[in-house]
């Protein structure tokens, strides 16, 4: 076995392990979006691995032109970070100055209005799909020292002045504290148009559009090989697909699919979310007075919101080595306490995590490998609504229409160092050079 099979291997069974308490999974019934497993040969004329939300929206893109499509999944719709995420539906990137530094001003703006197009084709699907799936407007970036006010006060002015999102709206320390009823944050920014929904509950509302709209689609159907060329052949370990075009969408967990040199450009950082037991809707509305998605803006970010159901949803406590939910459960019940004191009597009843897609420079990694093989990852956080566009953008593509994929394609990324065996590590030393920062 060689180190890169090992360490999807290694990863894979932290990610099982780290869904076994998902409070996602618990709350939503797996109908028929899974799918059989694919046994023999098939022809199309575009093969998507991954079932998850960029893969599914490549697939609905490529129904609309009248493709033949066919999903392969190693496991089932949602398994993946699609079905584990903290659920904030985001405009712009996880580091937009990288995106003007290297795209110039004017790329930016664009990339930055395809961002919030992005938000746009969530709330367009789940309504003409019917998804329900606890969509809720409004997104809080708050800052917990005077250093991040002022950086959050450079973000907003960058957004509003330099990218064109003029959508902001700025609070002071009494006015966020009026919205958020914590003591910890000096001060945030609103924005209307981004917000937060139950990630599992999309993503199967997708697949299950995906079926009616005639995709195929196959669970437990890992890829072990794609044969390059003009009619490429994607072959699983009990059949194989013939097609024109391939689109690799297997992110954090998608092994040996891609050339090494552009499976090196991301990373797997664990993330962890905790559940309290529900708080019922006066409880849950005091604490956070408009229902909106809140995250802080340290490098070790604190995120969480109110869920349908009028639970905490509390995450964050990233790490490269993918330790139990349930270890660090009451590290991250004690960082929620930390913002609201007054929840101190609160069980958690739900612990779980999974890994996050990250590019060094957490820009996305848009690109092709071949004219007909096209990938996209390392959404860095972002990948609620910035996989809609990526499957937006891989079906224009495919059609010959390639501006705006060719604008994410001019983003340079570099690998991370190490290899396989020493990644791990390497990534771990830079988390903890980062907390340290965070704590001056």
């Amino acid at each position: 076995m060689n180190a890169s099979i090992a360490e999807l291997n290694t990863l894979e069974r932290r990610a099982n392990a780290l869904i076994a308490n998902s409070y996602y999974e618990a709350d939503t019934p797996r109908l028929t979006t899974d799918g059989p497993m694919l046994a023999g040969a098939l022809e199309a004329d575009v093969c998507v691995i991954g079932a998850g939300f960029s893969g599914l929206s490549v697939a609905l893109e490529c129904r609309k032109r009248g493709l033949s499509v066919v999903v392969l999944d190693a496991h089932r719709p949602g398994w993946g970070a699609s079905g584990r995420n903290g659920g904030q539906t985001l405009v712009g990137f996880a580091k937009d100055e990288v995106i003007e530094r290297q795209l110039g001003l004017e790329g930016a703006r664009a990339a930055w209005a395809l961002s919030v197009e992005g938000v746009a084709l969530v709330r367009e699907r789940i309504a003409h799909y019917g998804i329900n799936c606890d969509l809720t407007s409004g997104y809080l970036t708050v800052a917990t020292k005077p250093k991040r006010v002022r950086d959050l006060r450079s973000w907003m002015e960058s957004a509003s002045q330099r990218w064109g999102y003029s959508k902001l709206c700025w609070l002071d320390t009494d006015e966020t504290r009026t919205r958020v009823a914590s003591r910890r944050y000096l001060a945030g920014v609103y924005d209307p148009l981004s917000g937060h929904l139950h990630p599992l509950k999309y993503c199967l509302g997708l697949a299950n559009a995906a079926l009616r709209e005639g995709v195929e689609l196959f669970a437990h159907s890992p890829v072990i090989e794609v044969v390059r060329g003009p009619r490429p052949v994607v072959r699983t370990t009990q059949g194989e697909v013939r097609c024109r075009f391939v689109a690799a969408c297997g992110n954090a967990t998608i092994g040996d699919v891609l050339p090494a040199p552009v499976a090196a450009r991301i990373a797997p950082i664990a993330s962890y979310i905790v559940a309290t037991e529900p708080l019922g809707q006066a409880r849950a509305d005091a604490l956070i007075k408009g229902r909106e998605a809140v995250c802080d803006n340290n490098f070790f970010l604190d995120y969480f919101r109110l869920s349908g159901d009028h639970r905490v949803l509390f995450g964050g406590r990233a790490s490269s080595t993918g330790a139990s939910p349930m270890q660090l459960s009451k590290e991250i019940r004690q960082r929620m306490i930390g913002v609201f004191p007054q929840l101190d009597d609160v069980r958690i009843a739900y612990a779980w995590g999974g890994f996050v897609d990250v590019t060094r420079n957490r820009a996305p990694d848009f690109g092709s490998i071949d004219p007909n093989f096209f990938y996209v990852q390392g959404f860095s956080g972002h990948g609620v609504a910035l996989t809609g566009i990526a499957g937006r953008v891989v079906a224009q593509a495919m059609a010959g229409e390639t501006a705006a994929f060719d604008l994410f394609a001019r983003l340079r990324h570099k690998r991370f160092p190490g290899g396989p065996a020493l990644r791990g590590p390497a990534l771990e030393l830079g988390l903890i050079y980062h907390r340290i920062l965070d704590l001056l």
